[in-house]
């Protein structure tokens, strides 16, 4: 399985919507790997096409010292990635005009992707594949690219035809609202020859299945890629999904300082942190407009769900810690003993979880796991209440004490697994 998620350009810093996008896609991984699915995770990196040649042109402008071109990117990151290439290429404007713009792009280039990829670390987010767009664009020795092959590969399975001196893929046969142009008259490629031919180069590698995590102004893409895996003769209801997520808000969240119109995802991070972000942006579908609340997910206490979840899984240790201390080991195992309501209401949970993972995975919605954890925790609390692991005062250790360690041990090891499933931290220690 391939799940393509973020794949900003490599022009700016990645922004709140991002944010969302990179947390929904990391656990869908993590659900699908832990279900047993050879599944990885894949950036496309749009690196070709207009938007790169605006992005230069916007450096280029910033190291001169001359205004933002019309249409170009503002702000001053720009200044800043300016500032870089100047300095890692002093002789850069003394260079004749071509030459500056191909060294400037792939400096900038460098660096912001460089940026990109650090923002995601720190987001806990890694990526397996980071798949450049030039990559199809490329001619091989016999001149041609991945995108002349493609075309050639659709009209073999006869979905191509020519109209009009440009040419067609006839996406109509497989429910898109009108067949799209893959070759304009004038030669160039489309947009839709890039997807398509990205499309068959996963099949290429071996991927089955491919997942595409979307915002909510793609909704144009997702008849267009069934199409194209139509097209190559594969079944667009399986070896295609298309995930549409919907936008987020947070309220106080301040515009980046740097990009001026945007709400960068380094400063989410720097204000929430990212155990906090993640679990908020995980723990709803989607398909569901988000609206956070800032001032709940920095409280330490019940009524931020992050923290009621990592508190359990904290009490976990310290109840383990306790019973050690006090000489409750683990040398019996007594389920008879855990007669309490509490007890049968945790042990119930517990053996849910795994029916629980490999649903989410199936249905690639990991807020499924984030509310089991809350009401696992919950359980917990009740049963931490009403439940001794450690005996009273002078009485004997008998074995129920050490069937109750074995249970709180069991739930705080279904805690860390659902957390890490979610790309959230299982503290020991609150």
């Amino acid at each position: 399985v391939n799940v393509e998620f973020v794949s900003a350009n490599p022009t700016g810093p990645l922004h709140i919507a991002h944010t969302r996008w990179a947390a929904l896609g990391d656990s869908i991984v993590r659900l699908l790997l832990a279900s047993g699915a050879n599944a990885v995770r894949e950036y496309y990196i749009n690196d070709a096409g207009a938007q790169m040649t605006r992005f230069v042109d916007s450096v280029l402008a910033a190291a001169k010292g001359e205004p933002t071109p019309e249409g170009g990117y503002p702000g001053t990151y720009i200044a800043a990635l300016a500032a870089r290439v100047l300095e890692a290429r002093p002789d850069l404007l003394e260079l004749p005009q071509d030459e500056q713009t191909s060294v400037a792009m792939e400096l900038a280039y460098e660096y912001q992707l460089a940026e990109i990829k650090s923002s995601l670390d720190r987001f806990n987010v890694p990526f397996d594949v980071w798949f450049s767009e030039r990559t199809l664009h490329a001619k091989d020795a016999s001149g041609t690219s991945l995108i002349d092959q493609a075309v050639d590969r659709l009209r073999e399975q006869g979905h191509v035809f020519d109209q009009d001196g440009a040419v067609w893929v006839r996406t109509t046969d497989f429910g898109d609202d009108k067949d799209r142009v893959i070759r304009r008259s004038n030669g160039e490629y489309t947009y839709f020859a890039a997807d398509a031919a990205y499309y068959l180069n996963k099949g290429d590698r071996g991927f089955q299945d491919k997942i595409y995590l979307l915002g909510a102004d793609h909704h144009g893409y997702v008849h267009r890629l069934k199409a194209v895996a139509g097209a190559a003769g594969e079944d667009p209801e399986k070896n295609v999904q298309v995930l549409i997520g919907q936008m987020v808000s947070i309220n106080g969240a301040r515009l980046s300082k740097r990009a001026g119109n945007i709400i960068e995802m380094d400063d989410l991070l720097d204000w929430l942190g990212t155990d906090a972000l993640r679990y908020s942006l995980e723990r709803s579908p989607a398909d569901s407009p988000l609206d956070l609340d800032p001032e709940l997910l920095q409280k330490r206490s019940n009524d931020n769900p992050v923290f009621y979840v990592q508190y359990a899984h904290a009490r976990t240790h310290n109840v383990a810690r306790n019973a050690a201390d006090s000489g409750v080991d683990r040398s019996e195992f007594a389920p008879e003993t855990l007669t309490h309501e509490t007890e049968g209401a945790l042990l119930g949970a517990l053996q849910e979880f795994p029916r629980i993972v490999a649903f989410a995975a199936e249905v690639r919605e990991p807020h499924r796991v984030a509310r089991y954890l809350e009401e696992l925790a919950g359980l917990y609390h009740r049963w931490y209440d009403n439940c001794r692991v450690i005996p009273l005062s002078d009485d004997p250790i008998e074995s129920v004490h050490r069937t109750r360690l074995w249970l709180n041990d069991a739930t705080g090891q279904v805690l860390r697994n659902g957390l890490d499933l979610l790309g959230v931290s299982a503290p020991e220690r609150m």
